[in-house]
């Protein structure tokens, strides 16, 4: 098996996984921001938890996708401190295209979403 065939796209009903992507295009900037459970929280325990997210930008006409952040999550409740799954970024580029990003959760594995730039 393949890992790309690991990698799933649809959620679950009662927590979310798949990252949500909001861009915003202003002078030449991409301002991306990625979010695992903006509608329904996913849990963040030392047992269930969002590790990280990795967001890539791939121009129009390019054949390969740019990563332009990658974030861990360290704090699961430890001392009732919990990291949001939650980053912001900005890629200064003139060019359109597509902005990926990609979650893990140590239970249930890889998450991806993608949108257009």
């Amino acid at each position: 098996m393949k890992l790309t065939e690991t990698v799933q796209t649809a959620d679950f009903k009662s927590e979310k996984h798949v990252p949500v992507i909001h861009v915003e295009k202003a002078d030449g900037l991409l301002k991306i921001k990625a979010i695992v459970g903006e509608e329904i929280e996913h849990p963040n325990t030392l047992e269930h938890h969002i590790a990280w997210i990795k967001v890539f930008f791939k121009p129009e006409g390019e054949k390969f996708p740019i990563e332009v952040g990658s974030y861990e999550f360290k704090a699961h409740g430890e001392g009732e401190i919990f990291t949001v799954p939650c980053v912001k970024t900005v890629v200064k580029t003139d060019k359109g295209g597509e902005v990926y990003a990609l979650s893990y959760c140590n239970i249930h594995g890889l998450w991806e979403n993608s949108v257009e730039a």
